[in-house]
């Protein structure tokens, strides 16, 4: 089975969140079970590994303007061919820009031409997200079934029609409300859900979440279709169990067992001062959809029982209040992300909020719970698929006071020491690796494989 993965970022070469950490993961355990697995992603400017060019030249891609010199750049590792694309609209520093849907529909148009200069024709492209749509309409066109993953359909990839169309280089057939076109705007994520095989998310409670007003995007009619034509599935991202290991992990003191984890504990305390209370972590984008206005709106109450440490950054406000807040004695801001403190704080708290507003997957539970750290999340999406009642705490409402009364529950658990040890030894036992996820992803390329093209409207088959 020959698998190419299309995405915008993969870890360790570029990584703004959870999409490079599948990205990194997934793969590698593809290539163990058997595939033959090449991953393609932009030649970033400051890309953060050394790459080899392999080729450079004209590519024949459809649309305009002309895409000019291609490079093709290739790093081999863990048995997974990367394969990075050098295009003009991605030399400047970092990933994302406010002209993405011009750069990444260049970026879709010159995959299918990549692959073609490499003499790589793949049994199956696996597309995530909309950044990748253009790749799978392409690979459909080619002939070459696609699967497509949602991580995230609050972004979309819009642009207005009359000048986004002609980027993508499709004909005029595919910009009505059945294809690309959505409320005037061509719409990369489209161009994945009408042209894949199957469309999955990364939960099977977000796969069924997006059906409906609320979670939809407005995509919930075609979801809808696509779902009874029995394409849209969910599978449970993985987590990279190496990485995120705390009997190795190189930025704490390692440790198998509850007396460690008292250890990180107490360590933490020290690192920011705090006293004997329980301590609450969270290590977020601060962000709306991630619910840290709620935990803000929630410290008056917290702190009365809490220690509170947040690492992030995003919305100015919610950076300002947590920053106010942090001189109160009980809360500790620390704005960025930083990777040794985001392990410590794992490691070192004994709760951790997650109160989404909607969560695709999310890993930080699943990291929390591998340190003995009981998550408290809101029930939505992936929360939902991995943190069960006898290990975490979850609530409904997307208030301040259902935080608050979930985080009540766990300080009662917290006093209970038998019962609080019982959740943090099942936390720590459970397995998260990628090797479930990984196969049935590989089952679902075998069914694309072997099953007709999607049709598409317009499209003759």
């Amino acid at each position: 089975m020959r698998v190419v993965h299309v995405a915008s970022e993969v870890f360790p070469f570029s990584r703004s969140g959870g999409l490079g950490d599948v990205l990194g993961a997934l793969p590698a355990v593809q290539a163990a079970q058997g595939a033959e697995v090449t991953v393609v992603s932009p030649w970033y400017a400051d890309i953060c590994q050394e790459v080899r060019e392999v080729w450079r030249g004209e590519v024949q891609a459809p649309g305009a303007p002309d895409l000019g010199t291609l490079r093709i750049g290739e790093v081999k590792s863990e048995g997974v061919r990367y394969l990075f694309l050098g295009l003009t609209p991605f030399d400047r520093p970092g990933l994302y820009h406010q002209d993405d849907v011009w750069r990444f529909a260049q970026f879709g148009r010159a995959v299918w031409p990549a692959l073609a200069a490499l003499s790589l024709t793949p049994d199956v492209v696996h597309g995530h997200d909309w950044q990748a749509g253009l790749s799978v309409a392409w690979a459909r066109l080619a002939g070459v079934p696609g699967v497509f993953s949602v991580h995230n359909l609050q972004y979309q990839g819009r642009w207005n029609i009359h000048d986004g169309a002609p980027w993508t280089g499709l004909p005029g057939w595919a910009f009505t409300p059945d294809t690309l076109e959505f409320h005037g705007d061509v719409s990369l994520m489209k161009a994945g859900l009408v042209f894949a095989s199957q469309v999955t998310t990364v939960s099977p409670t977000y796969a069924q979440e997006i059906l409906t007003h609320t979670y939809g995007e407005g995509l919930e009619g075609l979801l809808a279709r696509i779902s009874a034509e029995g394409r849209l599935s969910g599978i449970i991202n993985g987590l990279d169990q190496d990485r995120w290991n705390p009997r190795e992990d190189e930025h704490i003191r390692p440790y198998r067992d509850l007396r460690g984890k008292v250890a990180a504990g107490r360590a933490l305390r020290a690192e920011f001062g705090l006293d004997g209370a329980p301590i609450l972590g969270a290590v977020s984008r601060l962000a709306e959809q991630k619910g840290m206005d709620v935990l803000l709106s929630a410290l008056p109450e917290l702190v009365q029982d809490w220690n509170v440490v947040v690492l992030g950054s995003g919305d100015s406000r919610l950076e300002e209040g947590l920053r106010e807040w942090a001189e109160h004695g009980r809360v500790v801001f620390v704005q960025g992300m930083h990777e040794a403190l985001a392990h410590r704080i794992y490691a070192g708290a004994d709760a951790f909020a997650m109160p989404s507003r909607f969560e695709p997957c999310g890993l930080s539970q699943m990291i929390a719970m591998r340190y003995g750290t009981l998550p408290v999340v809101r029930e939505t999406g992936g929360l939902v698929d991995t943190v069960s009642a006898d290990v975490g705490f979850r609530f409904g409402p997307e208030t301040p006071d259902a935080l608050a009364a979930a985080c009540r529950e766990a300080l009662a658990a917290f006093a209970n020491r038998p019962d609080w040890r019982a959740r943090v030894k099942r936390g720590m036992a459970l397995n998260f690796s990628w090797d479930g996820p990984a196969a049935a992803y590989l089952a679902l390329y075998a069914e694309v494989q072997a099953a007709p093209l999607v049709p598409v409207a317009g499209l003759e088959a």
